[in-house]
């Protein structure tokens, strides 16, 4: 499979919307005093500095296999936060009280074996929080992946896209947890982002969903591919006045481990 290139720049736009789960999520862990604490797929390590705020006395690991993403982040990080780079799938939870990681597990097919591996190697009383988008069967997704399964590019683009098994739902996640020995708290948030400017769910998707194409193809091709695409979602997500209302769906998840003997 082709490698994922990341773009800081692209990444980095409609910060405001996209972050806005990460605090959701933040929110509703009831850890006090966790003494480890790791974020896995930190992207520029730009939030990853509020788990070191809300904790200032643990030691707070960010990590993220991007080395594009990693070099754009903030030159002033706390005194117990250090980023590196590394691949979240190889991550073993051994001796980690918090586990928690934000718009990243959707990229692992595997990511439910990893959740299950996770909750056996946490502290006992740590937790694991988890959130991931549950949005690959809307029309943002849904169509990229018809114009990529037409015959223009099915030979070009056959199993780069994720279908809408990336991700299961609340209930999914809520009954993987219990499996693995967790009691999960375990959610489903429906954000609808008034977005401006023109095409803005194309721009959207250029940040995430749509860089396996752009990695696949030539740029002269991707211009031919975003075009088409561009037109879809124009019919699919009209304008409302000023804005273009865009509905995003949210799986969350903070799954507590039980101290031992309880």
């Amino acid at each position: 499979m082709t490698k994922t290139l990341w773009s800081p720049q692209e990444y980095s736009r409609f910060g405001d919307e996209r972050s806005r789960p990460f605090y959701e999520l933040l929110s509703r862990i009831p850890a006090s005093t966790p003494r480890t604490v790791v974020d896995l797929g930190c992207a520029s390590g730009i939030l990853t500095v509020e788990l070191a705020r809300r904790w200032p006395g643990a030691s707070v690991l960010g990590l993220d296999s991007s080395a594009e993403l990693l070099a754009t982040a903030p030159a002033d990080l706390p005194a117990n936060l250090r980023l590196e780079q590394g691949d979240i799938a190889d991550f073993r939870a051994d001796g980690v009280d918090l586990l928690f990681t934000n718009a990243a597990l959707q990229w692992l097919p595997q990511h439910r074996e990893l959740i299950s591996g996770w909750a056996g190697q946490l502290n006992p009383g740590g937790y694991l929080a988890f959130q991931v988008p549950g949005n690959f069967g809307a029309p943002s997704h849904a169509l990229m992946r018809q114009v990529a399964e037409s015959p223009r590019w099915l030979s070009r683009l056959d199993g780069v896209l994720r279908g809408t098994e990336s991700t299961d739902g609340a209930e999914g996640y809520a009954r993987l947890a219990i499996s693995a020995g967790l009691v999960p708290d375990a959610w489903e948030t429906t954000y609808v982002h008034l977005l401006a400017g023109e095409d803005p769910v194309l721009r959207w998707v250029h940040g995430t969903g749509l860089r396996p194409v752009v990695s696949a193809l030539s740029a002269d091709e991707f211009a031919e591919f975003e075009s088409e695409y561009a037109g879809l979602l124009r019919q699919a997500y009209p304008r409302s006045g000023e804005v273009t209302p865009f509905g995003f769906r949210r799986i969350f998840c903070v799954a507590s481990k039980p101290e031992v003997g309880r």
